[in-house]
């Protein structure tokens, strides 16, 4: 298989589209992140990534949190409760992707996946050694770094 060399002028400017996505670490009260799984059918199924989603026309990346939440797990995140995290841009074959990422750690509401993906909570050192949509793996160095290690939680 062929894999598409990135769109680029004369010059080896990048020039397909960017991409703009919001993503979040949800973390519960023990520490611990909730990670989804991307379902069969999707780009990049079967591999872990934040929760979150493309921004539309007119939002901002935390509105986009906060929609995108209730859309796939049911939950609402407190909006003034986002916090930034960092930000990643990763270059996919057809487009840039720019995706801030927030950390929250207060909403309503149970996580109930409604996009048939699978999800589960996971201490922050232990993200990065799981197979991780591509964007996703410098957020989770980073929330690594930031998080307490161990079984430990500090606010």
């Amino acid at each position: 298989m062929t894999v598409p060399a990135p769109a680029t002028n004369s010059a080896g400017k990048f020039t397909g589209p960017v991409v703009w996505v919001a993503a979040c670490a949800l973390i519960d009260a023990d520490g611990r992140v909730l990670i989804t799984q991307r379902p069969a059918g999707k780009d990049h199924a079967g591999l872990w990534e934040f929760p979150g989603g493309k921004i539309e026309p007119g939002e901002r990346p935390e509105e986009t949190i906060v929609r995108e939440l209730y859309e796939e797990l049911s939950v609402e995140p407190c909006l003034d409760c986002l916090e930034p995290l960092t930000f990643a841009s990763h270059a996919y074959e057809t487009f840039q992707l720019v995706m801030p990422t927030y950390v929250c750690r207060q909403w309503d509401g149970i996580v109930r996946p409604r996009e048939g993906q699978m999800t589960k909570w996971v201490w922050a050192e232990d993200i990065i050694k799981l197979p991780l949509v591509p964007a996703d793996k410098p957020l989770a160095e980073q929330l690594a770094a930031r998080l307490p290690k161990g079984r430990r939680f500090l606010r």
